[in-house]
């Protein structure tokens, strides 16, 4: 039995586009069902244009994980609520939270050994705004989300899929959270110990205010930045460290960082300047 609560951490799959490729999403999902984890997180973007034969496709590359019947939390990006489609998002995996928006709450109890986070409580926000690529989670939602992370929960986890710290290597920035300060700011004060993003195609890793924040980047296509490669984040968290693996869908892996939670440090390898060393993609 394992003692330490284990995160996959899939974003931007995009089906529909012309980067996809079908065969990284299979692989992916192979790999996740062989690691049997005890989350699974879906981070937005499963389609191009957000029409409806777009979610029906990224439904079925991710049904052998829901199968499989390991706790998942999928949440919608921008791209999904492009043309109407956060209707097809919510009609496809179901309402959530909040009325009309895709928001998922989830508490955890792991039965996992003393030393390993007992109980988790998840809350995955639906970042989006119809046809636009920023994202803002609105002051109208602060209360609730406050409400949701009023708990005694070992680890406090926050995932959306628009980050709220600028990405290194995707140029000039404008697709932050609007409201990233105050949503920061509210994550502080509730005591939550790690959030992950998505959306820029690119993995990244920062330590913020004692708070990790996980960037992933595009599991399954070709529209990638510099250097970068199609991969998805594999989180193991007990109360000593975090460790944050990049996997590469069918090629491998390699160590990203660490944070000794004692001592409140982050050890980063240089994978995590991947978009711009060439000797990255071809290792």
């Amino acid at each position: 039995m394992r003692d330490y609560f284990l995160i996959a951490q899939l974003s931007d799959i995009h089906c529909g586009s012309p980067h996809f490729d079908g065969e990284l999403m299979e692989s992916a999902t192979k790999e996740v069902i062989s690691l049997s984890p005890d989350l699974v997180l879906v981070g937005g973007d499963l389609t191009a244009e957000g029409y409806a034969n777009e979610f029906r496709a990224a439904q079925e590359y991710l049904a052998p994980i829901i199968d499989a019947g390991l706790p998942t939390v999928i949440i919608p990006g921008n791209h999904d609520a492009k043309n109407v489609g956060y209707l097809h998002f919510l009609d496809t995996f179901g309402p959530g939270d909040v009325e009309g928006k895709g928001d998922r709450v989830v508490s955890l109890s792991t039965g996992l050994p003393a030393g390993s986070p007992g109980t988790v409580t998840v809350v995955a926000l639906d970042s989006t705004k119809p046809d636009l690529a920023e994202g803002e989670i609105g002051r109208e939602r602060y209360s609730w989300i406050r409400q949701q992370f009023d708990t005694e929960a070992d680890l406090k986890m926050l995932a959306l899929h628009h980050h709220l710290i600028p990405v290194p290597g995707t140029g000039r920035e404008r697709n932050t959270v609007w409201d990233s300060g105050d949503v920061l700011a509210l994550l502080s004060e509730m005591g939550v110990h790690l959030v992950l993003c998505g959306h820029k195609h690119v993995p990244f890793v920062w330590l913020l205010n004692n708070m990790l924040v996980v960037n992933s980047g595009t599991v399954s296509t070709y529209r990638l930045r510099g250097y970068v490669r199609p991969s998805y984040n594999v989180l193991e968290i007990d109360d000593r460290s975090i460790r944050v693996t990049f996997r590469y869908p069918g090629s491998g892996e390699r160590l990203a960082a660490e944070l000794d939670r004692d001592e409140l440090l982050l050890h980063t390898s240089g994978e995590l300047a991947g978009m711009f060393t060439k000797s990255t993609w071809h290792a």
